[in-house]
């Protein structure tokens, strides 16, 4: 029960705190988040505008860089090569999502559960993820070696051989990290919800398409993103394995931006290459977030 008393001429609860002082007790402070800003803002948008200011230039490297407008936009949509590039991205992308998505769902939803030696399985299958993406690609590269290597043929010769084998090393690696995102979202799973499965007769394989999925439907939107938006900058495995061969055919849009910045050094045209991949990668992961429903943030166990 609070008292209230009369000062100078205006009515004072002596029960409750100032509303100032509440809303500043009950409101986390700016400054906790002031060096997450600035390490994003230094290593993130800083590079950013750099390169999109370069994109309206031309510059070699060294000395200072000269504006020429629009050439570099315009060169990039008038490159043959970029529309081979664009479409060898868009495919592996594609290709890697469906690869990806499949095998780390179904070992996510497996390690949540309780089978013997899960906890070890699944310490072991996060091993890859530990290791850097050049590491990772010199130790498949001499897997692959058609003289050294474990496979007989040249499989990075040729057009599919080396497709399918930047996807596969990439998934590899990659593959234990969205494992553990599904783990995480396949334990938050009412188990309620199985045993009531259970007791109408449903089998495994008809809970996993009519509880499991649909409650991961979150997970899957957030898996996807940051599957799509690392294909798209897929480099070391491309420039260590192949080398955007055999001739142009795994020439992604990464490499292009390597080899105009570093072996034709003009920056200019690299960073209008780079500058359209971030509003490419942007746009694309706003759509899927769009189309997923994901913004809405609606939990999935709603109605229960």
């Amino acid at each position: 029960m609070s008292t209230t008393a009369v000062k100078g001429g205006s009515r004072v609860d002596a029960g409750r705190p100032p509303r100032g002082s509440q809303a500043k007790a009950g409101r986390p402070h700016a400054a906790l988040a002031l060096p997450a800003v600035l390490f994003f803002a230094f290593f993130a948008i800083a590079p950013m505008v750099l390169a999109f200011y370069l994109s309206f230039t031309k510059w070699n490297g060294l000395g200072d860089p000269e504006p020429v407008g629009f050439a570099n936009w315009q060169k990039l949509l008038t490159d043959d090569r970029l529309a081979q590039s664009l479409t060898v991205t868009v495919l592996l992308t594609v290709v890697s999502w469906v690869f990806q998505t499949v095998i780390s769902l179904l070992l996510g939803v497996w390690a949540a559960g309780r089978q013997k030696n899960r906890a070890i399985l699944s310490a072991i299958f996060f091993v890859p993820f530990l290791l850097s993406s050049t590491a990772i690609s010199l130790l498949f590269y001499a897997l692959l070696d058609p003289n050294f290597g474990i496979i007989r043929g040249d499989t990075l010769g040729s057009t599919n051989g080396a497709f399918l084998a930047i996807v596969f090393v990439g998934g590899w690696q990659f593959i234990p990290f969205h494992t553990l995102i599904y783990q995480g979202g396949a334990r938050q799973i009412p188990e309620v919800l199985y045993q009531a499965a259970a007791i109408d007769g449903a089998g495994r394989v008809r809970q996993f398409f009519s509880i499991t999925l649909p409650q991961l439907r979150n997970t899957v939107a957030t898996s996807s993103v940051l599957m799509v938006v690392g294909s798209l900058t897929y480099f070391e495995t491309v420039l260590i394995l192949t080398q955007g061969g055999p001739g142009t055919d795994t020439a992604i849009l990464p490499y292009l931006m390597y080899e105009a910045g570093f072996k034709s050094y003009d920056f200019g045209y690299a960073s209008a290459i780079a500058s359209f991949l971030v509003v490419a990668a942007t746009l694309l992961s706003l759509l899927m977030v769009k189309l997923s429903g994901f913004g809405a943030m609606r939990s999935t166990r709603e109605g229960m």
